[in-house]
């Protein structure tokens, strides 16, 4: 139901796009009054073969689900969130989604240790930081698939 509203509010703003409020010089219609034609532009939905296994863990750096997003596909472990692109995301995942099939750990500390929270399939936090309790700063991870 959800994508047929997204398809509806496209068209409508596809043919909005379209229409003509000004009144034209020459009619683009043929000798036999046809219409000129309406383009509609509807978007698309890819899928990812990957996440129809269900064990995958959607990233935020908004709070409630908003802002950028990144998807870890299971089984996934990240020993140190310390190199690279990982240095920034530790510091901006606020939300996270867990799929269906998946059961995601992540740690206080890099190599998995200290305090650690579990979110189990199907779960979603929008607000890590309260959920955490270490600060919200997540250094290491684990993506299991059941």
């Amino acid at each position: 139901m959800k994508n047929f509203r997204y398809l509806l509010i496209a068209g409508a703003v596809a043919l909005g796009a379209c229409a003509n409020t000004s009144t034209p010089t020459t009619s683009t219609a043929t000798a036999d009054n046809r219409p000129d034609p309406t383009i509609l532009l509807v978007p698309i939905r890819v899928e990812d073969p990957a996440l129809a296994s269900g064990c995958w863990a959607q990233f935020y750096t908004g709070r409630d689900f908003k802002g950028d997003m990144l998807t870890l596909v299971g089984p996934a472990e990240v020993q140190s969130m310390d190199k690279g692109t990982a240095r920034q995301l530790k510091r901006d995942i606020d939300s996270v989604s867990v799929g269906p099939r998946a059961t995601l750990q992540v740690y206080e500390h890099a190599m998995f240790r200290d305090r650690t929270v579990n979110f189990p399939a199907n779960s979603r936090e929008g607000g890590l930081t309260r959920k955490l309790g270490f600060g919200g700063r997540i250094e290491a991870m684990k993506l299991s698939c059941t």
